[in-house]
């Protein structure tokens, strides 16, 4: 089974190419630079060098592909990210019908369904629905929020604050990166599916910003608290960071859509949906400092 992977070394596929080598397939890893792949995946992964926005290059790296398993990567700083995404659309989109991939792993988002209004994430609903244009197999995984966002706060949580646009009493599907790999893999080396279908991965809980802070408390040991942000302010702190209109929209706008009143994911949890990897297990392996020696 010929299985193409797209961004290999992201924090999702990553873990997707190795769980693949450890079922016995050879994957094909599509990325820039093969100089990325870890060292001791040599031999064990077929390296093809294809930017994702280039359909030729895309048709080209996907030849003979029986399965494949596609992320829009993040786009160029100061590039317009739904641009970014038309183009990645297009070129996946182009690939499954030129080189007929029986079944594609689309990695889209909670909110996609809403289609529009929901900043970066009408991107992925584009992408959603020019790969349903092909008429071909397909699955988009409707991922929750990243434990792994957290990463990017680790200096604030270590001064004991935790800031979010979201709304800090508003509960939200929180999911290790790891599981939706698990997810992943597991339908790419499974039997066939015919039409589209979508399966949320929610992770093992809904947790407000206040939830989350209360576990880190007990992880980091020392008091984190929400720090809710206005959208206005947030746009602020985006604008200041060097960040373009386009890019800010994009951002932004994922809190501002998700948040709006009455919003609830068309994939409801249950037992399809939900993945065990618990926020608290989770930080206490990634954001923990290490034990003194």
């Amino acid at each position: 089974m010929r299985i193409v992977v797209t961004t290999p070394t992201g924090t999702v596929g990553s873990r997707v190419l190795r769980l693949l080598v450890q079922a016995g397939v050879r994957p094909v890893a599509l990325l820039r630079d093969p100089a990325r792949l870890p060292p001791d995946l040599a031999g064990l992964v077929e390296p093809v060098v294809a930017d994702q926005t280039d359909a030729d290059a895309v048709v080209g790296a996907t030849l003979d592909a029986d399965r494949l398993y596609w992320v829009n990567p993040p786009g160029r700083p100061g590039t317009d990210p739904l641009a970014h995404h038309a183009a990645c659309a297009a070129a996946v989109a182009e690939a499954v019908r030129r080189n007929g991939i029986s079944a594609t792993v689309f990695q889209s988002s909670g909110g996609a369904e809403l289609r529009r209004g929901v900043g970066d994430i009408d991107g992925l609903a584009a992408t959603e629905q020019a790969l349903d244009a092909t008429g071909a197999p397909v699955l988009h995984l409707r991922c929750g929020y990243f434990m792994s966002n957290l990463l990017h706060a680790a200096d604030e949580l270590a001064g004991g604050t935790l800031s979010t646009p979201w709304p800090p009493d508003r509960p939200l599907p929180w999911v290790a990166p790891g599981d939706i790999a698990a997810v992943a893999a597991v339908r790419l080396l499974g039997p066939v599916w015919s039409g589209r279908l979508v399966q949320a991965v929610h992770g093992p809980a809904d947790l407000t910003f206040d939830d989350a802070a209360a576990v880190l408390t007990e992880v980091l040991g020392h008091p984190v608290r929400a720090v809710p942000l206005g959208s206005r302010e947030f746009r602020e702190i985006l604008a200041g960071d060097g960040m373009t209109p386009a890019e800010v929209d994009a951002v932004a706008g994922m809190a501002e859509g998700l948040a709006a009143p009455g919003y609830v994911p068309e994939q409801r949890r249950d037992a399809v949906s939900t993945t065990p990897t618990t926020l608290r297990s989770w930080a206490a392996e990634h954001l923990r400092a290490p034990e003194p020696t």
